[in-house]
Parts: structure tokens; sequence; C-alpha cells
């Protein structure tokens, strides 16, 4: 005789408990980033991000209406490209520093991780959900960004606001997004310190990355393809009606008839669609296997 379990359907001698089984990979990542998320919502550091956005919303909402420059306001495309294109990236950074910079190191620093890992879950699991919940918070202050933008836009152009370029240019920041936070989750697997992964990570993309490429393009003299922020600018690429040049190279006349050149670099758009993609696989791996090689001690 068998007695069979209603929940599970499964016959098993009488006498016996069926064996508790774990749920399915997807199922835990979709609980830790549910409940990553909720913390999320509940925290002040969501609160900032929005408030970020909406000054910076205010702010070129007022500087606009007021100064009303007319190689802004002749068509919506220039609006986006002068507007959207350069400012969408500062609102991803911020994003990505707040939601993302602690996101691993604080497991170490807030002792988490300790009663988190005694639980029947892989280290790739936590890491994959925690991800998804940054990437979810990340992208509703990027919604929030381009609908002030877009309300902007609408109030200037009419229907003519919303174009198909500007719905690329999105999906580009997108992928933006996913490459960024990957790279910032790589940061904050490096530390068990949330200060000091905070710290770097708003460094680098704040300042370090830009200044980095400034010198490999101007002294060394190759192309930073290697290099994340070179490949944000293909966000303003659907604006475009013609994509810069792949390198620029500018003389210039010196003291005592010296001439000195100047090379500059501009990613194709395949390109920094690659190099986006690659920073999101790759970092991504290896913020992994540094989490799984860190021991909670």
């Amino acid at each position: 005789m068998g007695a069979t379990i209603p929940a599970s359907g499964v016959s098993v001698p009488e006498g016996t408990t069926p064996a508790l089984t774990s749920p399915a990979s997807h199922i835990q990542v979709f609980r830790l980033a549910r409940y990553q998320l909720r913390d999320y919502l509940l925290s002040r550091r969501f609160i900032l991000m929005l408030g970020i956005v909406a000054v910076l919303g205010v702010i070129l909402t007022s500087v606009i209406g007021y100064y009303r420059p007319a190689s802004l306001l002749g068509t919506s495309d220039n609006f986006y490209n002068q507007i959207w294109a350069g400012a969408v990236t500062v609102v991803i950074v911020f994003a990505g520093v707040i939601f993302g910079g602690d996101a691993i190191a604080g497991e170490f620093q807030n002792k988490t991780g300790y009663f988190l890992m005694g639980l029947p879950v892989k280290r790739a699991t936590v890491y994959s959900g925690k991800y998804v919940a940054a990437f979810v918070s990340s992208f509703v202050a990027l919604v929030a960004f381009a609908a002030i933008l877009l309300g902007n836009a609408a109030f200037y152009f009419g229907t003519g606001a919303f174009t198909v370029a500007f719905l690329e240019s999105f999906l580009l920041a997108v992928v933006y997004l996913l490459a960024l936070l990957g790279a910032t989750f790589l940061f904050s697997s490096m530390f068990k310190t949330s200060t000091y992964a905070v710290l770097v990570v708003a460094v680098m993309f704040i300042f370090g990355f830009s200044i980095v490429q400034a010198l490999v393009a101007g002294l060394i003299k190759i192309e930073p393809w290697f290099i994340i922020s070179y490949a944000s600018p293909v966000i303003g690429y659907p604006f475009d009606a013609t994509i810069p040049a792949h390198m620029v190279t500018v003389t210039s006349m010196g003291p005592r008839g010296h001439t000195t050149s100047f090379t500059s670099y501009n990613p194709t758009y395949a390109e920094g669609v690659v190099i986006m993609l690659g920073y999101f696989l790759v970092t991504a791996i290896l913020g992994l296997l540094l989490f799984e090689r860190e021991e909670f001690t």
C-alpha cells in the first residue's frame, strides 16, 4: 500500500515522509528579486533616485521653457539629441551607483549573507535575483526620466514628439543600463564594505572612465573600445542624419612652427552595441565568479 500526498500527487510508502525539494532556480531568482525590489521601493535610495530624476527634469524644463533656444526646438530629433542623449547617461550612472553599488558588498558588511547562504540557494541565484531587482529599479527611474522628456517634447512638437528614433534610442539606453549594472556588480563583488564599493563605483563611472578614455585616445592614440563610457554616444545616433566619423584628427600650429595633432574616436553603431553587450556578459560572469569565491568568515 502507498499513501498519496495531495499537495504533490506523489505516492510514497506509509509511515515515511516525502523528501522536500527546493523550488526551481528561476523561481528562486524571481522570489529573491521580488523581496529585494520591495526593499528598494521602501528604502530611501529609491526616493533619492526619483528625486534626482525629478530635479533634473525640473531644471531642464525650466531652462528650455525660459530660453527656448531655436537650435534645440527646431525639430524633435534636435531636442532629443541635445537633451536626452546627454542627460540619460547621467541618470543611468546614478541609478547604477544607488542600486548596484553595494548590492553584493552589502551582503558581507551587513552579515545578511550568513543567513542567506544557509538556505538551499545557489550563489548564482542570489546574484541573479539582486541584479534583476537593481535593473527593475533603475528601469523605473529611466522610464520616469523618459516620461519627463516626452512630456516636454509633446508640448513643443505635438504628436511629432513620439518618434521611432526615440524608441530606438531608449532601447539602446536600456542596453547601456544592462552593461553598466554588470560592471557595477563586478566592482561591488570586489569589496566586503559597502562604503568602499559605492565610492569606487561612483568615482569610476562619474570621473574615472572618462579620464582614462581621454588619456588613451590623446596620449596612447589608440581607440578606447575597452572602456564602457566610449560606447555611450551611440544612444544619440538614431537622431543623427549622419553618424560621426569613426576617427577625427585635428592638427594645430604650436610655438616655433611645431605642429601638434589630436585624434579623437567615435564608435560605430554596431561597435557601440557590441561593446555594451560584451561588457554586460563579461562583467556579469566575472562578478559572479568573484562572488562564488568569497568566503563569509
